[in-house]
């Protein structure tokens, strides 16, 4: 709003007015009036849900030997996240550019459906609402989300190619026309974009359109296994969160880099026109998630619930759709991965035990992040684990921080692979 206000001030020479057509003054503004809403907020707002007693259940002290410290502590903390983002990108983003659209929709969508299930917790059944609802949810925002830049024409890119220049110099320029592509960048391959279409050129004359329904498929898939790896690393105080601000400034990076054309030729990238505002928002994310570490830190005076993790991870994963650098996402999101994984192995390994009558694990539990958690003693003697380790129970506060700089390093990594081919 604030935006179009001031645009319309410099048509008449107001000072300053020419200072919003610059990305890095409203990134910043985004970032710190994130932060402020977020810190301000989630003080009004933990005073209300203790005032009407929307705490979570005190945490069985089997799994999380922490819990006693955490008693009472209110939930569905995510809302602080979205009004946090919500605010700061309806004031300084530019509201008719269609992925700003995309992510403001993503950020509702999926807070409501964890709304839903938090408050199904808090009200109805500890159980919360059923898995297959939050798949169903999550499956049709990707649909939305794929169909959408398949079919908007304002969803386009310019893609980068190679020319030979004077002495046989290779030389990056991107084409002309701006058109709708179903290309997508690779890691650590020189030539760096794999077409979807051309992946299915055995349909013939049909291959365009097989391209995109396998695009709305990629998405779909994307947007569902990034969520739930987020809903998954929401286990510890500050852990999901901390993780999902580092991921972000990655992709901020990324996203920046998409919308400069100048800096897109020199890595060799594709450019996406109007990927800019993108940045704006990423910024608001950054905000909003660090401001929400202010009471989410060890110990929590408020935890996220499913209304946060649900949407930062749709967040993470629509962002690096809309770039074109869903592919990345295994390494920056290898935490997220790491912790679905885990899940995964550990249902079905207890499962071919439970066939021969005996206990199985693969970790001493899981997701991954509560192996690091267990005290001696507390595995039954007559489990058989095949990972144990580690062998003692590691601080709540020690598991966040390594789980960061794991993180961070794997954010840096994925901003290198631009260069690594």
């Amino acid at each position: 709003m604030l935006y179009y206000l001031f645009r319309y001030l410099g048509q008449y020479g107001v000072t300053g007015a020419n200072l919003w057509h610059y990305i890095s003054f409203r990134a910043i503004l985004t970032l710190v009036l994130s932060l402020l809403i977020s810190m301000w907020f989630g003080e009004h707002f933990i005073r209300w849900m203790k005032k009407h007693h929307g705490n979570e259940a005190q945490r069985d002290a089997s799994i999380d030997p922490y819990g006693v410290e955490k008693k009472d502590v209110p939930t569905m903390g995510g809302i602080i996240i979205i009004v946090a983002i919500i605010v700061p990108c309806l004031l300084l983003g530019r509201l008719r550019n269609i992925y700003m659209l995309l992510m403001l929709a993503t950020t509702l969508w999926l807070g409501a459906l964890g709304f839903a299930d938090d408050y199904i917790k808090l009200k109805v059944s500890k159980d919360g609402l059923r898995p297959i609802y939050k798949l169903i949810g999550q499956a049709i925002l990707g649909l939305g989300i794929g169909l959408t830049l398949w079919l908007s024409p304002d969803a386009v890119i310019r893609e980068n190619v190679s020319i030979e220049g004077r002495n046989s110099e290779k030389i990056i320029i991107h084409k002309s026309e701006a058109v709708k592509s179903t290309i997508t960048t690779i890691p650590f391959v020189k030539n760096n974009n794999l077409n979807y279409a051309e992946a299915m050129s055995f349909c013939g004359k049909y291959k365009r359109a097989a391209g995109w329904f396998v695009f709305v498929l990629v998405t779909i898939f994307v947007v569902m296994a990034v969520s739930n790896g987020s809903n998954l690393n929401d286990g510890m105080d500050g852990l999901c969160a901390g993780n999902s601000a580092i991921m972000s400034v990655a992709l901020g990076v990324l996203a920046y880099v998409s919308s400069h054309i100048e800096m897109a030729s020199y890595l060799n990238i594709m450019y996406v026109p109007g990927s800019e505002e993108l940045v704006i928002f990423i910024c608001a994310f950054i905000g909003a998630l660090i401001g929400f570490l202010w009471y989410n830190a060890y110990p929590a005076q408020v935890f996220m619930g499913d209304t946060g993790s649900l949407a930062i991870g749709g967040i993470i994963a629509v962002l690096a759709i809309i770039i074109h650098k869903e592919l990345l996402l295994p390494l920056l999101c290898f935490v997220f991965l790491l912790e679905s994984v885990s899940v995964m192995l550990q249902t079905q390994y207890a499962k071919m035990g439970n066939r021969r009558g005996l206990k199985w694990r693969v970790f001493k539990r899981a997701p991954i992040h509560d192996a690091f958690r267990v005290k001696p003693g507390q595995i039954p003697a007559d489990f058989r684990v095949l990972i144990n380790w580690p062998k003692g129970c590691w601080l709540e506060s020690k598991i966040t921080a390594r789980f960061w700089i794991v993180t961070i390093i794997l954010s840096a990594l994925t901003i290198v692979t631009l260069k690594i081919r």
